[in-house]
């Protein structure tokens, strides 16, 4: 279980990334079946609600906005566990009767839920196909079979690669002087001076000039903004393969920044 202690400061002013921008609590659990490569319809539900609110804790420690759909899911899954350490009712005959299990419907959400990302992900590789394509088949014709096409990497991964820059972080000899506080818009300009729309860079390499917390997660921040204005793209080989970041030409649809007066016309 992850430490309770606050490691953190608080994120710069609390610069309000919200993940629903980015992804749910639906997909957050999906990240952690997979992740733990368990079947979804055999949820170890005690393990997966231990995760859960590790995660969301997590989130909480960065000051991210952690949506009141994410805490109602924590508590539906805590009422899961309960429910699942109950002892089953018998009936006459002395065996098990045929009720639901409690895990059912959340199964059935979740299975409706990857479906729906499932359709959303092949229109978005369409599309993506159409406007910005990548070198996959070129590229897999030099490397041969062993080549993996590169695919977009979700918010869930994203955090676990950060919660690693993190963990390597804390082996580091403690910094007295104290931190310089960046804002994240300034920290934005900083790594897209140092991204390329042709060469990648790579995920642990945007933290390489920050030692301190507040600039671990400064730039987390900077990152996750610069996804949502459609900056830059966000890149893995493979389930477990390193992430690299490309930076992009913005586009015309591409949302304003937070603060922005022109985005809240219209």
């Amino acid at each position: 279980m992850m430490d309770s202690s606050h490691d953190f400061e608080p994120a710069i002013d609390a610069f309000p990334i919200r993940l629903s921008n980015f992804e749910g609590p639906l997909d957050l659990l999906l990240h952690l079946i997979r992740k733990n490569e368990v079947s979804i319809h055999d949820i170890p539900i005690a393990l997966i609600t231990q995760q859960y609110l590790d995660a969301v804790q997590f989130l909480q420690e960065l000051d991210l906005d952690v949506a009141g759909e994410f805490l109602v899911m924590a508590a539906t899954l805590i009422h899961i566990k309960s429910k699942m350490l109950l002892p089953r009712p018998e009936t006459a005959a002395g065996v098990e009767g045929d009720e639901e299990d409690p895990r059912d419907a959340l199964v059935r959400r979740l299975l409706e839920h990857q479906k729906f990302k499932a359709a959303a992900g092949l229109l978005h590789e369409e599309l993506r196909s159409a406007q910005w394509a990548r070198p996959d088949r070129a590229v897999a014709e030099i490397a041969g079979d062993d080549y993996e096409p590169e695919l977009e990497v979700d918010l869930f991964s994203l955090l676990n690669a950060f919660q690693a820059v993190v963990d390597r972080a804390k082996q580091r000899p403690k910094v007295l002087l104290p931190p310089e506080q960046i804002p994240v818009e300034v920290r934005m300009d900083q790594l897209l001076a140092k991204l390329s729309e042709t060469e990648a860079m790579g995920f642990e390499d945007l933290f390489a000039d920050v030692g301190d917390r507040a600039g671990l997660i400064v730039t987390f921040l900077a990152l996750l903004e610069m996804i949502r204005l459609k900056l830059v793209r966000v890149f893995q080989a493979g389930t477990f393969g390193p992430i690299r970041v490309y930076k992009r030409p913005r586009p015309a649809d591409a949302p304003h920044p937070i603060g922005d007066p022109e985005g809240t016309r219209g």
